[in-house]
């Protein structure tokens, strides 16, 4: 495969179509995404989400098993992350201990019950 590269950053350009020509949705490579975009990761580390709005963007790049993408965002459309409320942080609180919680001598294991099993690892083993 033969690569071109711009003249001004010398990288290949090879996944770089900002007018979504090539690919049909504005395309850029690895690292090279312009400013005012960013991916769900990205978002969430500022403390963002996307607010319901669909990606602008990709990034296409090379990786061993083929070609990744990931989708880019407009951060100016980004929402602050939501919060739990109070109810929904006991009902995660009980869910959690639930799969704690071994069914057949019902104590609670530092350890989440495998789901393969249905029982704790000393139940498993008597």
């Amino acid at each position: 495969m033969t690569y071109t590269f711009t003249e001004r950053t010398a990288i290949p350009v090879e996944f770089y179509d900002p007018h979504g020509t090539r690919y049909g949705f504005p395309t850029f490579p690895y690292r090279g995404a312009p400013e005012g975009l960013a991916t769900i990761r990205q978002l969430r580390a500022a403390g963002l989400r996307p607010g319901g709005h669909d990606p602008v963007a990709q990034i296409f790049w090379r990786h061993r098993s083929g070609r990744r993408v990931a989708y880019l965002y407009r951060v100016d459309l980004a929402k602050p992350k939501r919060t739990a409320t109070p109810a929904q942080r006991v009902a995660i609180g009980r869910a959690l201990l639930a799969r704690r919680t071994c069914t057949t001598c019902n104590q609670v294991k530092p350890y989440y019950i495998p789901r393969r099993y249905g029982e704790c690892l000393d139940c498993i083993g008597s």
